[in-house]
Order: C-alpha cells, then sequence, then structure tokens
C-alpha cells in the first residue's frame, strides 16, 4: 500500500469472481477467476464493483451485483455481505498482509433480490413465464382430452349391450 500525502492511502485488493451464470461480456472466461484490483482506501464497496465491471468490460446493471467478504477463522469459512458504503481497502488493511484470513468474493445478488431489475427486465420475465404457462396448460389440456377418449373408448367397449 502507498501512502499519499493526504492522508489517503492506495493499494491492490484481490477478488474471487463467483458469478452462478458468465456475465454477458465480450471476453470470455470471466466467472470464477481471481482478479486485481488497484483502489483507494477512498473507494467504496459499489465504486470497486463498478470499477471490476468496467475491468472486465461486463454489461449488466452493478446492482445486479454484491461484495462479500469471506473470513476464514478456526477452520470455519464466513462470508458477509458488504454494504455498498463500507471501504474493502480499509477491511484488507485491518485484516492485515495474510490474504488466507480475508478475501473478497463478487456474487450476484441471492434469488428474490428483485429490486436489482429494472422495470423492463421484469416486465419481460412475467412475459416469458406467461408465456410457459400458457405452453404447460395447453400441453395438459390435450394429454387430458387425449385420457379422456381413451377411458370413453374402453368404457364403451366394457358398457355394450348385448
Amino acid at each position: 500500500m502507498t501512502l499519499n500525502p493526504n492522508g489517503t492511502y492506495t493499494g491492490f485488493i484481490k477478488v474471487q469472481m463467483e458469478l452462478c451464470k458468465p456475465p454477458q461480456a465480450p471476453a470470455p472466461g470471466n466467472s470464477g477467476c481471481m482478479n486485481t484490483l488497484h483502489i483507494s482506501s477512498t473507494n467504496t464497496v459499489g465504486e470497486v464493483i463498478e470499477a471490476l465491471l468496467k475491468k472486465f468490460l461486463v454489461t449488466e446493471s452493478p446492482a445486479k451485483f454484491a461484495l462479500y467478504k469471506r473470513c476464514y477463522r478456526e477452520d470455519q469459512v464466513y462470508a458477509c455481505k458488504l454494504s455498498d458504503r463500507e471501504h474493502p481497502l480499509y477491511l484488507r488493511l485491518a485484516a492485515g498482509p495474510r490474504t488466507d484470513t480475508l478475501s473478497f468474493v463478487l456474487r450476484e445478488h441471492e434469488i428474490g433480490e428483485w429490486e436489482a431489475f429494472s422495470l423492463p427486465e421484469l416486465q419481460n420475465f412475467l412475459r416469458i413465464l406467461d408465456k410457459e404457462e400458457d405452453e404447460q396448460l395447453y400441453n395438459l389440456k390435450r394429454r387430458y382430452t387425449a385420457y379422456r377418449q381413451k377411458l370413453e373408448a374402453a368404457l364403451s367397449e366394457v358398457w355394450k349391450p348385448g
């Protein structure tokens, strides 16, 4: 780390990118890799997320991602989502030089955090779900009709007047 005359400092943090699906980016291979980022002590979590996405040409909204700190204590691993106002470089400095005590992970928001999506994206999800529901309903009605016809045919064979 480098101390600046104004009291701020700069340094590097390493961030593991653990994404459920590859991000929408021209450069392949962004998920599951370790990335190094040079930041300032004044940079917040939100700014770090934006910088990572920009560095790796990820076109998705930064609101869809969260930065976690991963701590290792007594053979246990703890992951904690950081607030947008925290300062990762300060956390790194406070944890000491050993990267096995504290690391950072970039992840997509947990399922259920719908506020990360824009209104048009949510409307598109609803359109897709409506279409899938219509297809399922059509298939169910078709199977029901075929089963009913077979059942009526079988019943008419059994109940023939004779």
